[in-house]
């Protein structure tokens, strides 16, 4: 096996290409409109599958250099907070609480379909855990945090491979699901898109034919952007101070809210709020590539071969993850999130909650956003549920069935 480590900038190169091989794509097969299947997923995709190629026919390891992954995403969650109002955070609180509810109500379900698969093979009902809430929810951070715990304690050896081939499998479902669900809840329900064409991302697409946004625009927005994130650092660190772990977009999407709100009332000339406009602009043009490269950079890096070894049981309790998602967002999520169209947008992102990543909830909101309207709703919720409160909820979860 010989292995090619592709350089930071071949790779951020590669991932923009994607981009362009994802849009052409959509663009020519008609079902990829129709189910609002992101760019950066297609493009990401045939990386990936790219790659797996290489590695079983010339047994050949691409290995991309992705560290800059963090950093968009960091970018992309500050300009969802610049362009929050806190009006529409208090609207939010309601449905905020009622979606962390959902969401910790199918932590226990999924962890109880692993522990129950796992044990159906005769295996230990623990490692279930680990193609449960450990690397559904909690992605690969969570998985290698417990992993060696599994191994140590437990005697469950292949707990990374398990963990990470769940993960693997979870993002690439979660990528897929999200625009035919909204799709279908569309049609079944009839409901009426928003039509706001003030998206939060993406926004750029509907006006790059216009003047609306010129270079001054962009240079405000990524002044404003540089300063949340330096910001969101400084509360990083306070929060880290009181013992408390927060991930380090939540804290810089907590700067973003501040910095907009605070400039908003601060600065109400006509000048200085003309400018703020033309910044929004250029926040969703900013926010939507950020966004876009971190997901396309993130389907590159999959290791499709972490699957060998574990293909029978994978196939088996990820099928039943993603049908238990699936079925917990059209039946459940969708009704008590209030049957409208916040909670399609909602119910798109859902899956990346319990299968993926917030990236992959955020770009999969995108997309149906991008076809139907604004949601400024769920661009507030489900960032703050998946990156804050679901952590806490799942560790405390986690420890209680590793407990038992």
């Amino acid at each position: 096996m010989s292995e090619i480590l592709v350089s930071p900038l071949i790779s951020f190169t590669i991932a923009i290409s994607l981009l362009f091989v994802g849009k052409g794509l959509i663009d020519k097969f008609s079902i990829l409109q129709k189910y609002a299947l992101p760019e950066p997923v297609i493009g990401g995709f045939v990386c990936a599958a790219f790659v797996a190629f290489l590695y079983y026919v010339f047994s050949i390891q691409v290995t991309f250099s992705l560290d800059i992954t963090d950093f968009l995403l960091l970018y992309f969650f500050a300009g969802i907070g610049l362009q929050a109002d806190f009006k529409t955070l208090i609207k939010g609180g309601k449905p905020l609480m009622m979606l962390l509810v959902l969401a910790a109500s199918f932590i226990v379900l999924q962890n109880l379909v692993g522990m129950g698969v796992a044990s159906s093979f005769g295996m230990d009902p623990k490692a279930g855990l680990l193609s449960g809430s450990v690397s559904l929810i909690g992605g690969v951070g969570t998985t290698l945090a417990w992993a060696p715990i599994f191994v140590e304690d437990y005697g469950i050896s292949n707990a990374m491979e398990l963990g990470i081939a769940s993960n693997t499998v979870g993002l690439i479902a979660a990528c897929v699901i999200g625009g035919p669900i909204a799709n279908y809840l569309m049609k079944k329900h009839r409901i009426k898109p928003s039509n706001e064409k003030d998206v939060a991302v993406g926004a750029y697409q509907a006006t790059e034919s216009s003047n609306e946004l010129s270079h001054y625009g962009v240079l405000w927005a990524w002044l404003t952007l540089n300063v949340a994130l330096m910001l969101g650092q400084s509360i990083g660190e306070v929060i880290d101070s009181f013992g408390l772990k927060l991930p380090a977009f939540v804290s810089c999407l907590i700067a973003g809210i501040l910095i907009g709100n605070i400039g908003r009332a601060v600065f109400k000339r006509k000048r200085t709020k003309e400018r703020i406009e033309q910044g929004q602009k250029g926040l969703a043009m900013i926010s939507d590539i950020c966004l876009g490269m971190f997901l396309t950079m993130a389907l590159m890096g999959l290791r499709i071969w972490d699957l060998d070894g574990l293909f029978g049981y994978i196939s088996v309790i990820m099928s039943a993850q993603i049908f238990l998602s699936l079925m917990f967002t059209l039946l459940v999520v969708y009704y008590l999130m209030g049957r409208n169209y916040d909670s399609v947008v909602i119910c798109s992102g859902f899956g990346g909650i319990t299968l993926g990543s917030t990236a992959t909830a955020i770009v999969n909101m995108t997309s149906v956003t991008n076809r139907y309207g604004a949601s400024a709703q769920a661009f507030i919720v489900v960032p703050l549920v998946c990156g804050f409160f679901i952590d806490l909820v799942n560790a405390l979860v986690i420890s209680f069935f590793v407990g038992l």
